[in-house]
């Protein structure tokens, strides 16, 4: 079977056209148009003009997103390793010098893609104006730059060092940014800019012995290779002289095709004059930027492929005439796409649906079937354009699937530098000295770094805990998993505890119980519900099938899966009761519209419950919108209906006139009378009171119940308590909502000037955050100042709530254009037509802050922007830089769990527990509250409450409860990481902290080569750690509290209780078999009413634990 590609180029190949003009191609300067060539068709005919006849060619867009479109339709056609993206170098426009590393780093690897290019085969560019209007070093220079490095060269670390300096690069302790170069030991690790990934050589004496590229947020390797080009910015480094235009650059032999080449010059001689306006040194112009002329110029050898022969300087000498004409818009209306492939196969047409997505094609298939239109033969490819043509020469008609069920394309460019989450946010949660901690045993206290110890003779590295009055704690390497950092809603500094008082572990008894008694509850709650009576929802029917079928984008697998739960739920007859928790916009509202239609198709009543005014009005437009082409009658009930209004709602709500009703509290009332309810759908269930709670749960013990939350819950308890169900959790963001161009910069009113002016032109509003109730006049002034074309409001949560609440609406209804406020903004206002957010003094907040406010924008098929302004860098504590930086990266959607789940300033995470419990979690911090959590879910199994809905595997787990939860560890010998092994501090702990968390061998053996892979050949100390890590693991599975390794003997003491129920356990049972049958070596005694048992001749650790695992 031929692959997608190959058949589309056979389709390509029988085209008159495409011979033709491969014919003009082999005339070196031609000026050819190509008339009638539309959409997707360039992409097609061009990938088979270049493949046909080889050599460079350069596609102009007119603006970035365009080109990154074609880019992908030439992934997607011909071999993505010759595809190349030359984006521009800057994140706003060259006056304001704040380069893009992303940027730089493709159009580097493009330059030395074109220079490097030996004549075989093709090379494909796309670019854009703002790309090309930028000058670049010219083919000398980039050799010049170039440092070589290959296998088995002589050069010393020190020299090779002494080129990176000179070259511009900056030592760093791990490399993470191009420009970064780092020495540890034998290796080095080098940023250059011309790969999204960084190189690590490995040296042996003065000869390079190795070469891989390695992965920036695990920094472990990932190829080898056999030699490195390294290059610097040239941007930074070039002199004016040396440098010309991309025209120049790609030399005479290159192709040059335009969508709109007159358009494409217009726009950099417009760049140029509006860079001009904004520089400080205006003569410095022509080192950054070329203009029209010259460019035209640089062509004049090169052959042009014009769509439109709109050039006055080169007027099209040949035309090759195509017949294609852009894919119909069928508007999500089915019938209509299928009689257009019916008639199409009629006349002789063959039609392709290109998808990537299987279940696409299978819902097309499935919708023809129910609206009748069964001979419709629905062909796929799996691959995709960004847009769909018809080709009347061919009669081919290849049409996509994002157009037909009109969705946003997602576009992917190779190389992109991948920093992912993970890094960023381990970063921000390493341990500082001074930073808040919480031990488990002894509460609050502060951080104060790694410290040596000297113990008889010996160095340990211990961790150094200050607690009430100069108190010092030295805890064992081995037991920071007792440690976690303290984090908690406020910024409140905690209460540090004294140690050895009795306050803390009152504390921690007090939470236990309260989880505990809370735990019985929801179990009782769940029995009750369990034996309740339902009603049974039927099966999907057309209208459902065609409903799904009309969502916008495209469901993830999270949602998809949380949707099929919510109609199991439905269907069964037991009362539904599903938690669907998710990030802002991940679409928890699509559920519960499919939720609400599939109730009002049997005929029962949807009533949706929300905490705010604007919410009501809120929902009550999305679900108007998504059943706008449906039957069905939505009302929504608030403090802005009428008397009168609401009067005859309620009238038509008890005659059952009305399918679904949105509203606020208001709904709980007497007066409130349902026709016939079937389902309820609660929204931010975490902002209601305690009485409409209650009301709440005598409502929905028969009706089917449907929860939906923003925030994130710890994980552990859903397990334990719920026995893993009726809870869906959607992590992954919507594949096609267009990530948020996030740009940190320093506050500047030409910033803010270009943003707002920017966003007015295209007839959308923007939000301008400032969190100083004080200063927002002055901040509304300094908009009206700049633009006085735009109409301000300003709102903040000191104003009375009807004021605020009409300040709101009026924005909502476009009353004026930009919206300064505090914070407000975050608690769910959801404005389709705002998609610019400016966020002032962005470094005062934290990660999830930022990122929730940044979620307020990008809820429509519009690219939004988010612009975070800081004060100038040198002002910025590292902390905050990072932050920044953080966000700046993140620019997809559904980060956001990651980073809340992390940045765990969770508000209200206890509110799953009931108000009582956030009290808690201020006090201990939370991820010592989630520790507490587990233990008391496991004591409770151990008091024999049986949770229901427990696998067999999850029950297995909780009888292993293991009698010790730690085990104390003395041995003779040096077991650490040794500073000249691993130099920083920082990464020290971290690896401490990794190595902690180890649970099995073959963790331990990755961690091993990982260590080795990063910081070269372990030394002695360090293979003794981790023989300790093995050591610990043995004698926790034994029940041994304390294990002492020294003079040839191993002495160990086992659980402290006399009446645990380790004694009576097999694992004790099977010890004391196999110990009384070795006398010699095996002298089991009683110290202190405490079992002991001494082992002799134990040579080291490594002895030490192969004895215990034979036991």
């Amino acid at each position: 079977m031929a692959t997608a590609r190959e058949q589309l180029a056979q389709f390509a190949a029988g085209s008159k056209a495409l011979g033709r003009l491969c014919r003009e191609y082999k005339n070196r300067s031609a000026t050819v148009h190509l008339e009638e060539l539309v959409g997707g068709a360039l992409s097609f005919y061009a990938a088979a003009a270049v493949a046909e006849s080889g050599g460079v060619h350069v596609f102009v867009a007119e603006d970035r997103d365009a080109a990154a479109y074609l880019l992908n339709d030439f992934y997607n056609l011909l071999d993505e390793r010759q595809v190349y993206f030359f984006p521009s170098s800057w994140k706003r426009s060259a006056a304001y010098g704040a380069e893009d590393a992303q940027g730089v780093v493709q159009r580097t690897a493009t330059m030395h893609a074109v220079r490097n290019f030996s004549g075989k085969g093709y090379l494909v560019v796309c670019t854009c104006p703002e790309a090309l209007a930028e000058r670049v070093a010219d083919a000398e220079a980039l050799q010049r730059e170039t440092i070589t490095v290959r296998v088995g060269d002589r050069i010393s670390i020190e020299v090779l060092e002494q080129a990176l300096v000179d070259a511009s690069f900056t030592r760093v302790d791990f490399v993470y940014e191009p420009g970064q170069y780092s020495v540890r030991g034998g290796i080095v690790d080098v940023f250059s800019y011309s790969e999204s990934k960084p190189y690590r050589l490995d040296f042996f004496g003065d000869e390079v012995d190795s070469i891989r590229r390695f992965n920036i947020s695990s920094q472990l390797s990932s190829d080898r290779l056999e030699r490195v080009e390294i290059i610097p910015d040239l941007n930074a480094g070039t002199p004016a002289a040396a440098k010309v235009s991309f025209a120049r650059f790609a030399g005479a032999e290159a192709s040059w095709w335009f969508y709109d080449a007159d358009f494409v010059l217009r726009r950099v001689n417009d760049i140029r004059r509006r860079t001009l306006s904004d520089m400080e040194h205006p003569d410095e112009i022509d080192s950054l930027l070329t203009s029209r002329n010259s460019l035209v110029a640089d062509l004049s050898g090169s052959r042009i492929f014009l769509l439109r022969d709109n050039l006055p300087e080169r007027p099209a000498a040949a035309t090759v005439k195509f017949a294609t004409s852009p894919q119909p818009k069928f508007n999500k209306n089915f019938e209509m796409l299928a009689d257009d492939m019916i008639r199409g196969a009629l006349r002789g047409y063959d039609t392709y649906i290109l998808s990537e997505n299987k279940a696409q094609v299978e819902r097309l298939e499935n919708i023809f079937h129910q609206i009748g239109r069964g001979q419709a033969v629905v062909r796929s490819l799996s691959t995709t354009l960004h847009e769909g043509f018809v080709d009347n020469d061919l009669k081919l008609c290849l049409y996509t699937d994002h157009q037909i069920f009109d969705r946003y394309q997602r576009y992917r460019i190779n190389g992109e530098i991948r920093r992912d989450e993970q890094m960023t946010v381990a970063e921000l949660n390493q341990l500082k000295p001074g930073d808040y901690v919480v031990h488990i045993d002894h509460g609050v206290g502060r951080f104060g770094g790694l410290v040596k110890i000297n113990e008889n003779g010996r160095t340990h590295e211990a961790i150094k805990l200050v607690y009430r009055d100069g108190d010092v704690l030295f805890v064992n390497v081995h037991s920071l998993h007792r440690i976690s950092r303290y984090k908690s809603g406020d910024g409140e500094p905690p209460k540090v505890y004294k140690l050895g008082s009795g306050a803390w572990q009152k504390l921690k008894a007090a939470t236990k119980k309260a989880v505990k008694d809370i735990s019985r509850e929801l179990i009782a709650l769940y029995a009750k519900r369990k034996a309740s009576q339902g009603f049974a929802f039927s099966a999907d029917g057309y209208l459902q099938h065609e409903l799904e079928a009309s969502f916008r984008y495209e469901e993830t697998p999270d949602q998809q899966a949380a949707i099929e739960a919510v109609k199991r739920d439905m269907e069964s007859a037991e009362p539904m009761d599903r938690l669907v928790c998710g990030d802002v916009g991940f679409g928890k509202t699509e559920v519960a519209i499919r939720a609400a239609f599939k109730a009002a198709c049997d005929g029962k009543q949807t009533a949706v419950l929300v905490p705010t005014t604007i919410l009501a009005l809120q929902h009550y437009r999305s679900f108007m919108e998504r059943l706008r082409d449906f039957p069905g009658k939505i009302e929504y009930l608030n403090r802005t209906k009428s008397a009168r209004e609401t009067k005859q709602i309620l009238a038509d709500l008890e005659a059952g006139r009305i399918d679904i009703l949105i509203g606020t509290h208001k709904m709980l009332g007497k007066n409130v009378r349902f026709h016939d309810l079937g389902l309820l759908v609660i929204d931010e269930e975490q902002k209601f009171g305690v009485a409409a709670k209650e009301k709440l749960t005598q409502l929905s013990v028969n009706v089917d119940t449907l929860t939906l939350t923003a925030t994130p819950i710890p994980r552990t308890l859903q397990f334990s308590l719920m026995g893993s169900r009726d809870l869906s959790v959607i992590s992954t963001p919507p594949p096609n909502r267009q990530p948020i161009v996030t740009e940190s910069h320093v506050f500047s009113e030409e910033i803010v000037r270009d943003a707002v002016e920017a966003e007015l032109a295209r007839g959308g509003q923007v939000y301008f955050v400032h969190n100083r109730v004080e200063d927002l006049q002055t901040v509304a002034g300094l908009i009206t100042r700049v633009c006085p074309k735009a109409r301000v409001g300003v709102g903040h949560g000191k104003m009375p709530a009807e004021q605020l609440e009409r300040l709101v609406m009026d924005f909502i209804y476009g009353e004026f254009d930009v919206l300064v406020s505090t914070t407000i903004v975050e608690n769910g206002i959801d404005i389709p037509n705002a998609n610019t957010i400016i966020v002032d003094g962005a470094q005062n907040y934290g990660l999830s802050d930022l990122h929730q406010l940044r979620g307020r924008v990008g809820r429509s098929d519009r690219k939004a922007y988010c612009y975070l302004l800081s004060p100038p860098d040198e002002l910025l504590g590292s902390d905050a830089r990072r932050r920044l930086r953080a966000i700046e990266e993140f620019s997809d959607l559904g980060s956001g769990f990651n980073i809340a789940m992390q940045d765990l300033d969770i508000r209200g995470a206890g509110n799953l527990l009931g108000a009582e419990q956030s009290g808690f979690i201020a006090d201990i911090g939370f991820e010592t509250y989630q520790k507490i959590m587990n233990e008391a879910v496991a004591e409770l199994r151990a008091e024999g409450l049986h949770v229901p809905g427990l696998s067999d595997g999850e029950q297995e787990v909780v009888e292993q409860m293991r009698f010790i939860d730690d085990a104390h560890i003395d041995i003779e010998v040096e077991a650490a990481l040794p500073d000249a092994y691993v130099s920083q501090q920082a990464e020290r702990l971290k690896l401490y902290r990794e190595l902690d968390s180890t649970k099995d061998e073959e963790a331990l053996q990755a961690f091993e080569s990982r260590l080795a892979d990063r910081f070269g050949p372990l030394p002695r100390a360090a293979k003794e750690l981790l023989n300790v890590v093995r050591l610990r693991w043995e004698a926790i599975r034994l029940g041994m509290e304390r294990v002492k390794v020294k003079n040839g003997l191993m002495i160990v003491h086992f659980v402290g209780e006399e009446n645990s129920p380790f004694y009576k356990s097999e694992a004790f049972m099977t010890l004391l078999q196999r110990v009384t049958q070795r006398p010699d070596r095996f002298v089991l005694k009683q110290h202190n009413n405490r079992l002991a048992m001494t082992v002799r001749n134990v040579k080291d650790v490594e002895d030490a634990y192969k004895t215990l695992q034979q036991l």
